[in-house]
């Protein structure tokens, strides 16, 4: 097999049984095209993520925030790598669960899937929160619950339609935010041109003052909150038209392209902050870096729109993608009876996991509810996201060595050794440099599953998946009757 296969452009229509050799019923409704993938992928990152975070990551990385970002998405380039290896062999929903499941075994399986639940259980919560935050400080006069309610109630509608629905909203979306973004860079290269911007114009890629890999690689913890969500194109296997090589496909080019925007957007404005030292010195608690940067560049209305973007960005559109792929990440899990089996019942006409969705709906809302109420929730939310993405990143690396180098004796060194290790180093030292609180309280989540493991080993329910010589003799069995 040749390293060009892993992402090349021949492709073929998946299997009729592609999903029923593995023992399971084809339930979900098969209707997106590698198009719809890319967008959902696009919009789950949000084009203009760095928006609300910006702030933050100028300053844990010393003002390098180009170069955090740029770290970032060569993180998980390796890691959408992998993710296409892994979609190739099992095209099923779940996600890292599914592929370190049957990668490595069915209990490293949960684990991954259980440490992955910190990202995708929590994230909606922390874009419903971060969205109402922002609302409200836009309009008073609605309080931050009142906007949290509305945006959940509002997704979990789009999503209860289907994904048909979802993917349409997606588009629309997702061409607005690429205007206000185009707008924003017009204007603010044309701010740097006048002589606006300040500063060495490579100080946001290096800054020899600053610099040190530490910083680096803590400030890149923050940063690839924007980036996770390109592996929720995973979540929708079981949804899509394309074979499990085009799936993995539209994984890189969705990250590619929203790290080429990443990248772009924060370096111009890093050369347009107007008190950068301050930014440095304090950080920013009030989470307005960005759009006070926009209106320096072009005026008060152009930090409004910013601001405004961004929280319909994070609460509607990216909100509604991830409440769909964690919805499907239960529906994998409930499945396999490694969570409760009612998450895996399906709609019998809107075919989407309809308990899983309305799950997702509750543990949002009343989430989000609780951190609107401390002096910072948003910040615990975010580190906790970030770490259980990273942790079961890790797992997938090692799944794809495992799979394809040990069991299917492949020879492909880089796909399944060099580039998994790659990734597999990088992620690591993003670990090692998170902050301390999310390091705890992510590893209190971790020995949590680990225990939820033991007591099912202990009560005779260890977890196993279905296997293609299962689904064998359950046809065999069904001819014989």
């Amino acid at each position: 097999m040749s390293r060009s296969s892993d992402v090349s452009d021949q492709t073929s229509p998946p299997a009729p049984d592609g999903i029923e050799r593995f023992g399971y019923k084809q339930e979900l409704k098969r209707s997106l095209g590698f198009a719809d993938l890319l967008i959902y992928g696009l919009i789950f990152m949000v084009p203009i993520a760095p928006f609300g975070i910006f702030g933050s990551v100028f300053n844990a990385s010393g003002g390098m925030v180009a170069l955090a970002y740029a770290i970032g998405m060569v993180a998980m380039a390796f890691t959408a790598l992998s993710y296409a290896q892994m979609a190739r062999a099992f095209p099923m929903a779940g996600s890292v669960y599914t592929y370190a499941g049957r990668g490595i075994g069915a209990p490293v399986g949960f684990l991954a899937g259980w440490a992955i639940l910190l990202d995708y259980v929590l994230v909606p919560s922390l874009l419903y929160l971060v969205a109402s935050t922002a609302m409200a400080s836009i309009v008073p006069a609605v309080p931050i619950w009142a906007w949290l309610i509305g945006f959940v109630l509002l997704n979990t509608v789009v999503n209860y339609f289907g994904i048909q629905m979802t993917a349409k909203t997606n588009r629309i979306m997702l061409v607005a935010e690429l205007i206000v973004l185009a707008i924003f860079l017009v204007i603010g290269v044309g701010a740097l041109i006048q002589g606006k911007g300040g500063g060495d114009p490579l100080s946001p890629l290096f800054d020899a003052g600053t610099f040190s890999w530490p910083l680096i690689f803590g400030a890149t913890s923050v940063a690839v909150l924007s980036f996770l969500g390109f592996d929720g194109i995973s979540m929708l296997a079981e949804e899509s038209r394309e074979d499990g090589r085009r799936l993995g496909r539209s994984m890189v080019y969705a990250l590619g392209l929203a790290g080429l925007l990443f990248i772009t957007q924060t370096w111009v404005a890093a050369l347009l902050t107007p008190d950068r030292d301050r930014l440095l010195a304090e950080g920013d608690a009030a989470g307005s870096a960005f759009y006070d940067t926009a209106a320096f560049a072009g005026g008060p209305w152009l930090g409004v729109l910013t601001a405004v973007a961004t929280a319909v960005a994070w609460g509607f559109a990216n909100s509604l993608v991830a409440q769909a792929a964690t919805s499907r990440l239960l529906f994998a899990m409930g499945r396999d009876g490694q969570l409760p089996r009612v998450l895996g019942r399906v709609h019998p006409t809107r075919r989407v996991p309809v308990n899983a969705i309305f799950l997702v709906a509750g543990i949002s809302l009343a989430l989000g509810l609780f951190m609107s109420t401390l002096k910072d929730g948003i910040t615990p939310l975010s580190t906790l996201v970030n770490f259980g993405a990273m942790c079961a990143f890790l797992v997938l690396h090692v799944s794809v060595v495992v799979h394809y180098l040990i069991r299917k004796r492949s020879r492909n060194w880089w796909a399944h050794l060099v580039a998994p290790a790659i990734g597999f180093v990088i992620l690591v030292f993003v670990v090692v440099n998170a902050q301390v609180a999310a390091q705890r309280l992510g590893f209190a989540w971790f020995g949590i599953g680990v225990i939820v493991l033991i007591g099912s080993y202990l009560l005779g329910r260890k977890p196993t998946l279905a296997t293609e010589q299962d689904a064998k003799e359950t046809e065999q069995d069904a001819r014989e009757v």
